[in-house]
């Protein structure tokens, strides 16, 4: 027997309307037609589906069978049909983040929560482990969008400015280096410095001040908190560079000094890059435009 998804919708909707006429409405058949499908249906299964002495029209026991198929088969198949209409539509989708910029996460899960409000059917997940790979995991599909602050040229990958920070000294208000107005790259070669568990390539205080300066720092840990960060800088343990977003906090509490890091000090920018295929539809580009405007408001509190 040849069955298909018309022939169940059939079934049901006679059932569900107890006759031809209107079951033909629903479908967007004329009665002829519906007849003649049903009647074709039962001429391949050899056995009737409905009663048809009875009013309104009844299943049969082959019939109700068919009921039974058509209301497990037809929801799935329903909920999949809705599924591909978001897709097409920009109202659903997949959006797997990766992050190169460690403390990012500060300002990130605002953006994230205002972001699955709005946009309920979309699966958002973070990706760990990615920071070294991540714009390769981008080309092959693995993540959707990933979070940097540097660029690189790429056929397939579009970078989005975010917004532009500035990567902030910190230590403790008995610290030394607490008496200057900035500090340079210099200051740093008698510091224990903490630093997040990345390389340092991915690190502004070495990228961007002390690998061209080509100063080392007496010692550095690593430590994956920002809170246990600020913990042994208030401690007087050591000295951090942290973006401006994460210091907001301390920048008015008596344990703590910030200074910018040269005289003019640095201005460093965010992107996020997506394929480019993906960066005009709808959930993405609401993305793009709150992690634009979110973390500034961080930035000014």
């Amino acid at each position: 027997m040849h069955l298909e998804l018309r022939h169940l919708r059939a079934i049901r909707a006679i059932h569900n309307f107890g006759g031809l006429s209107k079951a033909a409405d629903i479908l967007n058949l004329t009665q002829s037609a519906l007849s003649h499908q049903i009647k074709g249906l039962e001429d391949q299964a050899g056995i009737d589906l409905f009663v048809r002495r009875t009013k309104p029209l009844k299943l049969s026991a082959a019939g109700m069978r068919m009921l039974k198929l058509a209301d497990r088969v037809l929801p799935e198949i329903e909920a999949a049909e809705e599924e591909f209409r978001g897709l097409l539509s920009g109202k659903t989708g997949r959006l797997h983040i990766a992050i190169e910029c460690h403390a990012c996460f500060e300002w990130l899960f605002p953006v994230l929560e205002a972001f699955r409000k709005a946009w309920p059917d979309v699966d958002v997940d973070i990706r760990p482990g990615l920071a070294f790979g991540a714009l390769s995991a981008l080309a092959r599909e693995e993540v959707d969008l990933v979070v940097s602050s540097d660029p690189e040229e790429h056929p397939d990958l579009e970078f989005s400015p975010l917004f532009d920070y500035e990567p902030v000294f910190v230590a403790s208000s008995q610290h030394a280096l607490a008496q200057k107005e900035w500090v340079e790259a210099q200051d740093f070669r008698d510091e224990l410095l903490i630093t997040y568990p990345v390389e340092r390539a991915r690190l502004d205080v070495f990228s961007q001040l002390l690998m061209p300066a080509k100063v080392e720092p007496r010692a550095i840990r690593q430590v994956e908190l920002t809170a246990v960060i600020l913990l042994l800088v208030a401690s007087n343990r050591g000295v951090a560079v942290l973006p401006n977003w994460v210091v907001r906090e301390v920048r008015y509490n008596s344990d703590y000094v910030t200074r910018p890091l040269t005289q003019n000090g640095l201005t460093r920018r965010l992107y996020a890059a997506t394929r480019r295929e993906d960066t005009t539809k709808p959930f993405m580009s609401h993305l793009l435009k709150l992690a634009r405007t979110e973390p500034v408001k961080l930035q000014r509190s």
